[in-house]
């Protein structure tokens, strides 16, 4: 955690789940907390556990990635609260698990969207703030879903494809960025269970023998990681399992 004393980081997705245990991990170290997701209450439950631990209160942020609209208000938001961002994680996204019915349209559409519409779009318009930071980072986080030859299994395949698109994303973003201080750095999850630095479990989850499976500690501690290397190391992250590494992390919203 050196290092990341009162960065301003942004998190998507950090009403629970996987985007909980970042806010609280980058409480404990120091960060100004911009946390962002479709329900407040989860935000504000969330926020309450991380200022405790930190010492900066979390900003809460209204942002539903598959809406447009939304976006851009979120992001008209962050403008307001901060000058620069030195970390956007990309963790929001919505479920989707395999079916024998046909799915909603809005179900697929919300899947796509959020994962590559939307996640394009806020980074597209934090990119004035992270150009504004000495140390920006795009973190992105996909899943293992989105590697080539992956199988499908209890996925959906819209999820599947959102997936294989966000691998992409973070591949594009890194071409893209090339020539400036922002770096693409892209972790790829299997399925995950669900742990936070403020509950027992996450010190239970450091001594977990192989096959144990993942958690959310798992790819906190790797993105923290990736995002302290020095300036010109930019990393890809794999969390595989014994299993091959075929299960998809369920992401939050």
């Amino acid at each position: 955690m050196d290092g990341l004393a009162d960065k301003v980081v942004v998190v998507t997705g950090a009403g629970r789940g996987l985007g909980a245990a970042f806010a609280l991990a980058f409480a404990e170290a120091g960060c100004r907390l911009i946390l962002c997701g479709r329900r407040m209450a989860d935000l504000e439950a969330v926020a309450r556990a991380a200022a405790p631990l930190g010492k900066h209160d979390p900003e809460l942020v209204m942002l539903d990635l598959a809406d447009a609209s939304s976006v851009r208000d979120a992001v008209k938001r962050i403008e307001a609260l901060t000058p620069h961002v030195d970390i956007l994680v990309n963790n929001g996204a919505m479920w989707l698990e395999a079916s024998a019915e046909p799915y909603d349209d809005a179900a697929v559409l919300g899947v796509i969207n959020a994962a590559v519409t939307g996640t394009f779009l806020l980074t597209q318009g934090l990119r004035p703030l992270l150009n504004a930071s000495t140390t920006p980072d795009v973190v992105t986080i996909g899943s293992i879903s989105g590697l080539t030859n992956a199988v499908l299994q209890s996925v959906s395949v819209p999820f599947y494809a959102a997936k294989r698109a966000q691998v992409a994303l973070a591949d594009g973003f890194a071409q893209t960025f090339a020539g400036t201080a922002i770096r693409s750095i892209l972790v790829n999850p299997p399925y995950l269970d669900d742990v936070r630095p403020d509950q027992p479990d996450w010190q239970a989850a450091g001594h977990r023998r192989k096959g144990e499976g993942g958690t959310n500690r798992d790819v906190v501690e790797a993105v923290v990681f990736a995002v302290t290397r020095p300036r010109s190391v930019s990393l890809t992250i794999d969390i595989g399992s014994d299993d091959g590494g075929l299960f998809p992390y369920p992401p939050a919203g």
